[in-house]
């Protein structure tokens, strides 16, 4: 970009984020193009799949867990929003494990706050003889006919 279209004040062009978005910016009122920056936000979504490890005949969907790092816990807190019927449950290595070095918070403290079922090495017994859980079925069965469909 030439000298020429950098123009004089500096402080006027202070509010942008980047250099390059200043001379961009500049250039723009040289060339006398009217513009808008960042005066609104354009919503996106990415779309992720959650492949559960286990899912029981009564529809509770077991999660194993060695380590619980926080694009899971984030995943989990996202899948519980979009599908509030599905059952889903952890098995963790060790439930007392801390969720980061220095962190005060544990596993459990993490499943108890966000309202998870949780143990520790194994599936236990008495989640295999609940009753069928109706509502995750139902939210199970809708999501496999979804994949089912073809797009």
């Amino acid at each position: 970009m030439s000298n020429r279209i950098r123009g004089t004040t500096k402080e006027k062009y202070k509010k942008y984020r980047s250099g390059l978005e200043s001379d961009n910016a500049r250039y723009l009122e040289h060339k006398k193009v009217q513009f808008e920056y960042e005066k609104f936000r354009v919503p996106w979504v990415v779309t992720h799949t959650y492949l559960p490890d286990f899912v029981l005949p009564n529809g509770i969907v077991v999660e194993t867990k060695g380590r619980f790092v926080s694009a899971d816990r984030r995943k989990h807190i996202e899948v519980r929003k979009q599908h509030p019927d599905l059952d889903i449950r952890f098995v963790f290595s060790n439930s007392k494990s801390k969720l980061y070095k220095g962190s005060k918070t544990t596993y459990a403290d993490w499943c108890h706050k966000n309202n998870f079922k949780f143990s520790d090495k194994r599936i236990p017994h008495e989640w295999l003889k609940e009753k069928p859980n109706e509502s995750s079925l139902s939210a199970l069965g809708s999501i496999r006919s979804d994949k089912r469909k073809p797009k």
